[in-house]
């Protein structure tokens, strides 16, 4: 079942539609082009999870598109609106999938379309929790400097224009693993095609232990990952080292645990990187857990 809510003037609380019947004009340039921005978050018995945080990412992502979108309020009264109106009809009080949405609206109107969808979360992402994936690494393109140099580009942004997303996840798929991490043209870790990309040591170079957790430098024109950035808050509070940098495919095969992580996969172990292993698979688990738990207190 998918609940459809949209921001319309004249409904403060939004407007349901029917998700069965037309709703977008074949016009709207959302369609002809993917000029438009997203959010996907998770919810849990009705409630959304990190809710300002991809209000400000999708606010951010107008801004950079130089999109008019509906204010901040407005999206959270058709939120509530569509999560009420998705409990109710499918009497689900468990996980779904919200997104917010926003085009540039019909050619030559001026008007944005913007709406809120809510839908059951694919199964597959618990499976991948649980189970973990296998990864391959793809070239993206271009260096990790391109977000300065063309910010034309719109890195950095989530916008529509996802099919590139979706071929790499293709060509992984049809290669037998089951996601990708993307790589820059100077030999630098990314993203994911639909995540963040995380990696964890509990030892030094001399054996020391230590628990430190590293992401990849949003200057290189990635994604900020606001499930990336809850982990991160909540694990320095549990006494992790935290840390921003240069990332490269060694360091990912040198790594104890590797994991994408998303708001609605949340934390998926990665088995393997180009059908090499990551770390121990005991270790690797251990980690997961312990890191499940540290997400679970900021949902």
């Amino acid at each position: 079942m998918t609940v459809l809510v949209f921001l319309d003037p004249a409904h403060p609380a939004g407007r349901l539609a029917d998700a069965a019947s037309p709703t977008i004009l074949a016009t709207d340039q959302g369609v002809t082009r993917g000029d438009g921005v997203f959010e996907s978050m998770l919810a849990v018995n009705g409630v959304p999870r990190k809710e300002q945080s991809h209000l400000d990412r999708l606010a951010a992502s107008a801004h950079i598109m130089d999109l008019q979108i509906p204010a901040e309020g407005v999206w959270r009264a058709a939120i509530t609106t569509a999560l009420a109106a998705y409990v109710r009809d499918a009497g689900d009080e468990g996980q779904a999938v919200v997104k917010l949405i926003a085009t540039r609206g019909p050619e030559g109107a001026n008007v944005p379309t913007a709406w809120v969808q809510v839908a059951a979360i694919s199964p597959a992402l618990a499976q991948q929790r649980a189970q973990g994936i296998e990864v391959i690494l793809l070239d993206r393109g271009y260096d990790s400097d391109v977000a300065a140099r063309a910010p034309w580009l719109l890195l950095g942004a989530k916008t529509l224009s996802y099919a590139v997303n979706m071929a790499a996840l293709r060509h992984a798929h049809n290669l037998g693993a089951d996601d990708v991490i993307f790589t820059s043209g100077d030999a630098l870790v990314l993203e994911g095609a639909t995540s963040s990309v995380l990696l964890a040591h509990v030892s030094d170079d001399s054996g020391v232990p230590v628990k430190r957790l590293i992401t990849p430098n949003l200057d290189t024109g990635i994604l900020p990952g606001t499930t990336q950035g809850a982990l991160f808050a909540a694990a320095k509070e549990a006494g992790w080292e935290l840390g921003y940098g240069p990332v490269t495919p060694a360091d990912l095969l040198d790594a104890d645990a590797v994991w994408l992580i998303s708001s609605l996969r949340l934390l998926a172990p990665v088995n393997t990187i180009d059908r090499q292993g990551i770390g121990v698979p005991e270790v690797r688990a251990q980690l997961t857990e312990e890191l499940s738990v540290l997400l679970a207190q900021t949902l």
